[in-house]
């Protein structure tokens, strides 16, 4: 395991090997009076992050609090298991998140229909929250962390109604999840610099996706810090390519939608279309056909052609 790489003063960034893969939902700690976590990925995730704890010298019992951006099983799919570990920790989520936390049959429920028979290897076990170690927080909610930082609260939908963004002050930064989409630094480092939208089922929208993404331009934010993976010093960049690629997104998944009346088809249909358009802008960029990250590509793109598959569906009045 790698150890934890400092982002900025306070700031660092733990890989959770999510899905058993580097540099795919990270972990950040925030090293105030209070510390403060920021995602938990999935509950195998949780050895990594203690480790990474413990690689900081920073004990599980001094650990004050955990958000997470929203409650998806690879950002807060841990959050119960973790505070096994952690006694004086309380969980901070969305307001539309927190019964989910709580009681999460209906979070379970979702993942089995995403991932299906690789559910029980992914992300058990989920453990309920129970209520009193909740806090909510919702838009232009504030958290003293220490003297210096206070970190603020956004309502982002978008990619999910119960999203939570937390901007970061000193750094100019803000915690977006996965409103701004992702970060691939596995190319960045070749010099490479990709984002694509998230658009995973089921509540994905673009109009509110577009729109969560100006409030992170009306703060003149400096840095991103993604949920996968990874700062970038570069948001005017980010948010561009974001809203590029959301474009080609909905329009090739539109075309598909015309001619497809099976969903399994469709979601197929959808994810190899986006596939190829984007093997071959990557290519065009200089980046070799057998480099590993295109098989993250291919499950990043996926996932996202399922809820493309799902707003489409609704758009037309639940009718395909």
């Amino acid at each position: 395991m790698k150890k934890p790489v400092q982002l900025s003063k306070n700031v660092y960034l733990i890989d959770d090997y999510d899905l058993k893969m580097e540099e795919r939902t990270g972990t950040y700690v925030l090293t105030e009076d209070r510390v403060t976590l920021i995602e938990t990925s999935a509950s195998p995730s949780i050895p990594f992050i203690l480790e990474g704890l413990q690689t900081l010298r920073i004990s599980s019992e001094d650990i004050s609090y955990i958000i997470v951006t929203h409650i998806h099983l690879d950002h807060a799919g841990g959050a119960g298991l973790m505070l096994k570990h952690c006694p004086n920790t309380k969980v901070i989520v969305h307001p539309k998140g927190a019964r989910h936390l709580a009681e999460p049959s209906r979070l379970i429920q979702g993942a089995k229909a995403v991932y299906g028979d690789k559910f029980t290897e992914l992300f058990d076990p989920i453990v309920e929250i129970a209520e009193d170690r909740l806090i909510i927080k919702g838009e232009g909610d504030t958290l003293k962390i220490s003297e210096k930082l206070t970190l603020e609260f956004l309502d982002t939908p978008g990619h999910a109604n119960h999203h939570l963004s937390v901007f970061h002050p000193i750094t100019k930064g803000v915690f977006t999840g996965d409103t701004a989409g992702i970060f691939y630094p596995q190319i960045y480092r070749e010099g490479i610099e990709f984002y694509l939208p998230t658009t995973s089922p089921n509540q994905f929208n673009p109009e509110k996706m577009l729109q969560s993404m100006n409030k992170y331009k009306e703060l003149g934010i400096e840095r991103i810090y993604f949920g996968h993976y990874g700062m970038s010093e570069n948001p005017g960049e980010a948010f561009r390519q974001v809203e590029n690629w959301l474009d080609v997104f909905i329009s090739e998944a539109e075309r598909v939608f015309l001619n497809e009346n099976q969903r399994e088809k469709l979601v197929e249909n959808i994810t190899i279309n986006l596939y190829n358009k984007i093997c071959s802008h990557l290519k065009q960029q200089g980046l070799a056909e057998d480099h590993p990250i295109y098989e993250l590509l291919y499950l990043d793109i996926n996932v996202s052609s399922m809820g493309l598959a799902d707003y489409l569906t609704k758009l037309n009045g639940g009718k395909h």
